[in-house]
Order: C-alpha cells, then sequence, then structure tokens
C-alpha cells in the first residue's frame, strides 16, 4: 500500500490471519458457501504460454508474439502465432499431456511439464528459457547452482506490534487482505471439493472443510512472520485431484516435496511459464463439468452464475468474481420478491418454479460441528458422531451394539425364524 512500510504491511497480513482465523472457529459461514473459477490464467504471459493479452479496444487479443517483438505490450499482426515457446508449450505441454491423460498415465501432467522445462534449458536455441542477456545470464547462473539455501534476513518478523502511529492505508491494507483471501479461500476449496466429487449433496459442505480453513488462517499468520504476503489454497491443486490424490497423504506428500523444492528452488524457479501454462488450461477443462450443475433454468440463478465465471478470469481475481456475482444475485432476487410482495402474489416469473430453494437455516447449524460438540461435552470433539449404530438394551439387560431403528431380541427367535423360512420353502417346493 501507498504510504506504509512494509512492517505494517506484514502487521496487516498477521491480523488478516487471526480475524480469519476467529472467522472461521466462531461462525463457520465461510465453509457453507461454494464457488467455482474456471483456469484461463495458462493462455496469459505472466504465468501461461502469451496465446492471449490485454488489448487497448478490448478486453484480450489473440498474441503469441515473443517478447522482444511486443509494441506497446502488444503484439503487432505480423508477429502473431510466431513464438516459438508458445508452441513448445501447445505441443509438448499441452497435447502431449492430454494424450497422456487419454490414456490415464499416472504422472501425465507432471511429464508434460518436465518436457517443455527439458527443451527450454538448453542456451543459444530459439526456445531457451536463458537468452543471452544480462537478465538470461543472471537466471543461468542461478540455475547452475541446483541446489542453494538464502536465509531470511530482511523480513523475518518484521511486524510493528504498536499501531499506534499508523496511518488509514494500515486499515485499507488489512480489509483488503481479509476479504480477498476469504473469497479466494473459499471458491479454490470448494471448487476443488467439486473436482474432486467430495461435496456432501445435502450440507453442500465437504469433510473437513473446518480444518482446512483453520489450516489456511494459520498458514497467513505464520507466513506474515516469516515474510510472506498472505497465504491461502491455490488452483493449482487441481492438477495433484486430475492424478486420483484426494486424501490428507496427498497434501502431506506435497508439503513435504515444497520442503524440498526450497532447497532446489534454482531448479523449480528455472520452469518456463510454457511449461506450466497448458497444465492450468487442461486443469481449467476439467473443472469446467461443474458448470453442468448450475440452475440454467432459471435466469435469477444463472445470470450470477454466469457473472461469477465470467468475471473471475477477466479481473484475475477469484474474489472480484464472487463479489460479482453475490451482489448481481441479491439485486436481481430481491426486487422480484419485493415485486411478487407488492403484487400479492399475482406477479411471479413463469419459471419460478425452477428457482433453486436456498434458506438461512445452515444445515447443522451455524457453528462448525466440532465446536458444537465440543459445547456438548463430547471429549473426543474433533470426531463426528458415529451414526451407523447406537448402544440398546438386550432382554437380559447386556448392553449391545445394534444398527440404527433396530431391536435386539434372543437369539431363540432368530432360528424359529430361520426354521419357519426353511418349512415355507419345502412346502413351496
Amino acid at each position: 500500500m501507498a504510504g506504509e512500510s512494509y512492517s505494517n504491511v506484514y502487521q496487516a497480513c498477521i491480523e488478516c490471519g487471526n480475524w480469519t482465523l476467529s472467522e472461521y472457529v466462531y461462525s463457520g459461514v465461510p465453509t457453507k458457501t461454494s464457488a467455482n473459477c474456471p483456469a484461463i490464467i495458462g493462455l496469459a504471459y505472466s504465468a501461461g504460454i502469451g496465446l492471449i493479452t490485454g488489448a487497448s479496444s478490448t478486453p484480450v487479443e489473440l498474441a503469441g508474439c515473443s517478447a522482444s517483438e511486443k509494441i506497446d505490450g502488444l503484439c503487432p499482426s505480423y508477429a502473431k502465432m510466431r513464438s516459438p515457446t508458445m508452441w513448445v508449450g501447445i505441443f509438448c505441454g499441452g497435447m502431449v499431456t492430454a494424450i497422456l491423460l487419454t490414456y490415464r498415465v499416472k504422472g501425465a501432467i507432471i511429464a508434460g511439464i518436465a518436457l517443455v522445462a527439458i527443451i527450454s534449458w538448453p542456451r543459444a536455441t530459439p526456445v531457451t528459457y536463458f537468452p543471452d542477456t544480462p537478465e538470461g545470464d543472471d537466471a543461468f547462473n542461478f540455475f547452475k547452482q541446483v541446489v542453494t539455501f538464502h536465509p531470511i534476513t530482511k523480513t523475518l518478523n518484521v511486524q510493528h506490534w504498536n499501531l499506534s502511529g499508523a496511518s488509514s492505508q494500515f486499515g485499507l491494507a488489512f480489509i483488503t487482505f481479509l476479504y480477498v483471501d476469504i473469497m479466494d479461500c473459499t471458491g479454490t476449496l470448494y471448487s476443488m471439493a467439486h473436482l474432486a466429487g467430495a461435496i456432501d449433496p445435502v450440507t453442500q459442505d465437504f469433510e473437513g472443510s473446518a480444518v482446512a480453513y483453520l489450516v489456511d488462517a494459520f498458514g497467513i499468520s505464520i507466513g506474515a512472520i516469516l515474510g510472506l504476503s498472505p497465504v491461502t489454497a491455490f488452483i493449482e491443486s487441481g492438477a495433484g485431484i486430475s492424478e486420483g490424490g484426494k486424501t490428507g497423504i496427498t497434501a502431506m506428500v506435497t508439503g513435504f516435496c515444497f520442503f524440498i523444492s526450497v532447497f532446489f528452488a534454482p531448479i523449480f524457479a528455472s520452469i518456463p511459464p510454457w511449461a506450466t501454462g497448458c497444465t492450468l488450461v487442461i486443469v481449467g477443462a476439467m473443472m469446467c463439468k461443474a458448470a453442468k450443475d448450475i440452475n440454467w433454468n432459471y435466469f435469477g440463478d444463472a445470470l450470477p452464475a454466469f457473472i461469477t465465471l465470467a468475471v473471475m478470469p477477466f479481473t484475475y481475481s477469484i474474489a472480484y468474481g464472487l463479489i460479482g456475482g453475490i451482489i448481481s444475485y441479491m439485486i436481481i432476487n430481491t426486487i422480484i420478491w419485493l415485486v411478487e410482495i407488492i403484487s400479492g402474489g399475482r406477479i411471479v416469473p413463469p419459471d419460478k418454479e425452477f428457482k433453486e430453494p436456498w434458506t438461512y437455516k445452515l444445515e447443522g447449524g451455524l457453528l462448525p460441528g466440532w465446536v458444537q460438540r465440543m459445547f456438548h461435552g463430547k471429549r473426543d470433539f474433533w470426531r463426528p458422531e458415529d451414526l451407523t449404530s447406537v448402544g440398546v438394551s438386550n432382554s437380559d439387560g447386556e448392553g449391545s451394539s445394534t444398527e440404527m431403528g433396530t431391536a435386539s431380541r434372543p437369539r431363540s427367535q432368530d432360528i424359529d425364524s430361520k426354521s419357519a423360512t426353511e418349512n415355507v420353502g419345502e412346502k413351496r417346493a
């Protein structure tokens, strides 16, 4: 933020994490919302193959030229679609990965990224990631180190805990970090849960959602102490889900690999964006199947959903997409509701019966389940209630566990019933 020291900005990050943690623990509201985000990032220049770029007269336009040929950030017509790195990314990274995924080859996405990276590492080639420029020389010298570690010296624990002299920009930074993180985390987690097929059709929640949000909140505070901007779940997680990873073991292995990558930073930092761009496009294609679940039969539901899908890629922000969808939904459906009330129910949309019902009474209550179990005195409150069996007493007064809705009966009755069934079978024969 302009006019604010970086120490206060990092302090705003910590406060964002603390408030986010409080929001998740005491309300659990974000765990009850849902969103989906298409991945268009892979087509851009900053993190993709450079197929599209921003334009002056249109939001985006066809690109595909080398960075040295761009004029005022745009590709001239004679240079469009002539970038060799773009074609390497499309064919070696995109098409090869798509073919491997068609045959359900494990590690297809990693194989595509590695193939393009290896092709781009040699120097003196049209597709090299290390051109003969001062920037390219510095990047190549860093790449040759292979293994290195840089201690945190300037941004470790630099927060100013005394905010008496902070300007109004601190509050702006805090609010911005807070709502962007909640929106981004919610959109990413639920889109990934949809992709993994983990959404409960009744509660519209997924298993372990409260823990996922708590980890996000703790990560923000810890990351700020280490000198990072707010950390959160990223849409690139879809690559791991598409490979079949849907359990906590996947997250643990991923975290361990990230820890190793800290020491192998020269290698991983030298993976070009056109190596990962097509991967994001493929992940976006996988996520698009969630669009079929949108209620397209009622325009009051369909338009806000479309606004959410459209605003996210064009603004490069999940938060802006959610805000656009939520506000448009509230305006459209509130006006329709007021018209119906004022007209005494005589003016209603013809397709109102197709409108998806909703209620402010959240399934399971407003508080997260583990908070409710803790208040009810359950010792292992972190474990969900076991609804598959209940304890009942048999005729002898001894406790036993039977299926819910059934009662224990003497074993002799079971034997008599079995004998009667056998006799009926013999008579029919």
